[in-house]
């Protein structure tokens, strides 16, 4: 208790000046209201009549109240800004209402002029803004006073909200000082944002630079697309200055947009797409309450599915990870995130049937993520049972016992690669994908599957090679000039997986809106342009040629599939081919039996007959 009235007496003894301040203020604005009132007599007769004492006694006690209230003495004077400025305006408001019922209660509002009340309350709040602005004035113009030896010259692209909040920023700022905007909306030439002017659009930043003699650019649209933002960063690369940007809206901390916010442009910022516009209430009411189960939840997609997941606050959540240390840095991390929820954490391998069964059996999940796979295309080729093992055995073996566990949902995550598949991975997944979606059909278990294209910094994936092969001073090798693939972030790629698993009724392959394909040599070459090089100048691109089982192009659906839309504008749909569920349960017993014996041709001749697609090249490779 002592050390709490310590607290509060500190806490009190910090804020006294300001509260001094706003105390003072009520009969200064009392008295200059009567000022204002009596044709600016110096002491009006009635401002010194007992009534009026009473109702400046009573009108005080009611306005620190109201101080109290709204919070008035919370914001640094510093800060002063609209925010402070509202809670003035209510607290000077609120007390000037409730304070006449009170004097009228009290017989003394009839001895007072009625027009005190408003002059007073303009007054009032005339004089505790102003007292607040001019603090903020004496700090910026201080800080500015204090120039470091070199100011660097500012370009900023955008003159949007984000651009307003930057510069003001800038503005108290002692090393940088904003020169002009780049915006490509024509209205605002010629404008000015806090007496910065906009100067061009986004094709005249090379001459802008040279013209003002820049030396930073800050790109301030966090809102920007990715095609947006390629076009800036091209122009800002041309201009020969460095530049950074400000993260997504969603990254930005509290939403407030300041310098110490800024950071390099990443490849995710040229790669990413439109942000998915989530069904929040529909995926809270389908998480909530649930015990929710992962299985690859150590790895990068199905870790970020975790986290998700987590959000949305599951009853449970049990995590299947075959990595044990995977699985430890994911503990560590959700453990402390999100205390509340319990967690299971299960060193498990999903082949193990034995296993799989008992951890159904201990915590009936009721949504079922099964993100656990072997996607490495080069090493899968010349290991096909390794990869029939994980990727279809292991399928099944999970399936088989959402089913018997009674299991609501069981959300498969796929690969373009399943696709007319060249490789074994790609294979292997289709043969998975064609499990579940018959499975679905006899069973109570709703089966979805979501396929998306390559995920931006996943393990295995180009970009963390390309920035190894960068920090080793090159060269980047990309296997062919041509080739291209889809990109998504991981954020993304799991907003798609919980999105599907809410449209989903069981049966679908859902598929993703992926924009337009990039040029593997494209992201090569941006890459080391974000590193500060010149590409085949600082750093070579070796052009290598096509591994076994590459594609120049991946699809995301097979021709048969016909693609339906659904009630979210950027997933689709595929249609399933059905099978003879007797002759596929025979081939999966084929599949089984070929692999306890090692009989990896036998392997093939099977995963053709189910994957008739499967291109004859992989056969000529393996044999």
């Amino acid at each position: 208790m002592i050390e709490i009235v310590k607290i509060f007496l500190k806490r009190l003894y910090i804020k006294s000046p300001v509260l001094l301040n706003d105390l003072l203020a009520i009969p200064v604005a009392w008295y200059a209201a009567y000022w204002l009132r009596y044709n600016l007599q110096p002491f009006p007769e009635r401002l010194t009549s007992t009534h009026s004492f009473y109702a400046l006694a009573l009108l005080t006690v009611i306005q620190v109240t109201c101080y109290f209230y709204f919070k008035t003495y919370r914001g640094l004077w510093r800060f002063f800004s609209l925010n402070d400025v509202i809670r003035i305006l209510k607290a000077s408001l609120t007390a000037t209402t409730i304070a006449i019922p009170v004097l009228y209660l009290t017989s003394i509002l009839h001895e007072l002029p009625r027009s005190i009340f408003p002059l007073y309350c303009v007054i009032l709040t005339a004089f505790l803004c102003s007292a607040r602005l001019l603090r903020r004035i004496y700090w910026d113009r201080r800080a500015r006073g204090t120039q470091p030896a070199e100011i660097k010259r500012v370009l900023i692209v955008g003159a949007g909200m984000a651009g307003e909040g930057l510069v003001r920023d800038l503005k108290r700022s002692n090393q940088y000082k904003p020169i002009g905007f780049i915006d490509d909306n024509l209205s605002k030439k010629g404008l000015e944002v806090h007496g910065v002017p906009v100067l061009g659009i986004t094709s005249q930043i090379t001459m802008r630079v040279q013209e003002y003699a820049i030396d930073l650019i800050f790109i301030a649209i966090p809102s920007a697309s990715s095609s947006i933002m390629r076009r800036i960063v091209t122009c800002c690369e041309e201009s020969k200055v460095p530049f950074s940007t400000l993260p997504g809206l969603n990254d930005l901390a509290s939403g407030r947009v300041e310098v110490n916010a800024l950071r390099p442009v990443n490849i995710e910022d040229l790669l990413g797409r439109e942000q998915v516009n989530l069904q929040w209430d529909k995926l809270i009411a389908e998480i909530s309450e649930k015990r929710v189960l992962v299985t690859g939840g150590g790895g990068s997609i199905g870790s970020e599915l975790c986290r998700q997941i987590l959000a949305l606050k599951p009853q449970s959540l049990v995590i299947v990870e075959n990595c044990e240390f995977n699985l430890y840095q994911i503990e560590l991390e959700l453990k402390h995130s999100f205390p509340d929820i319990p967690l299971q954490l299960k060193l498990v391998n999903i082949t193990d049937e034995i296993a799989i069964k008992q951890l159904f059996n201990d915590y009936s999940p009721e949504i079922v993520f099964h993100a656990a796979a072997y996607k490495h295309v080069p090493l899968l080729e010349n290991q096909i049972r390794v990869a029939v093992v994980n990727n279809i055995l292991g399928t099944q073996i999970v399936a088989k016992a959402s089913v018997a566990a009674d299991t609501e949902k069981f959300i498969l995550i796929s690969t373009d690669k399943a696709v007319n598949p060249t490789n074994i991975m790609g294979t292997t997944k289709r043969v998975a994908e064609i499990f579940c979606q018959n499975l679905n059909v006899r069973v109570k278990t709703q089966f979805i599957t979501v396929r998306f294209g390559n995920v931006l910094g996943s393990a295995g994936s180009v970009v963390p090679l390309f920035q190894k092969q960068l920090q080793s001073g090159g060269p980047i090798k990309v296997t062919h000039p041509d080739m291209q693939r889809y990109f998504m972030t991981i954020p993304e790629a799991c907003q798609l997986i919980l999105q599907a698993m809410v449209n989903g009724k069981g049966g679908e392959i859902f598929v993703l809106d992926m924009g337009e394909p990039v040029k593997i040599s494209y992201l090569a070459e941006q890459m080391i342009r974000l590193a500060g090089k010149e590409p085949g100048k600082d750093i070579m691109i070796e052009y290598t040629g096509l591994r076994p089982g590459e594609k120049l192009f991946e699809e995301l659906f097979h021709e048969s599939e016909q693609l339906d839309s659904t009630e979210h504008e950027k997933l689709f749909k595929a249609k399933f081919r059905e099978l003879n569920w007797d002759e596929l349960m025979q081939t999966m017993h084929l599949l089984n039996n070929a692999c306890q014996e090692n009989q990896e041709d036998e392997l093939l001749i099977l995963l053709r007959s189910l994957v008739p697609e499967l291109h004859a090249t992989v056969l000529e490779t393996v044999f």
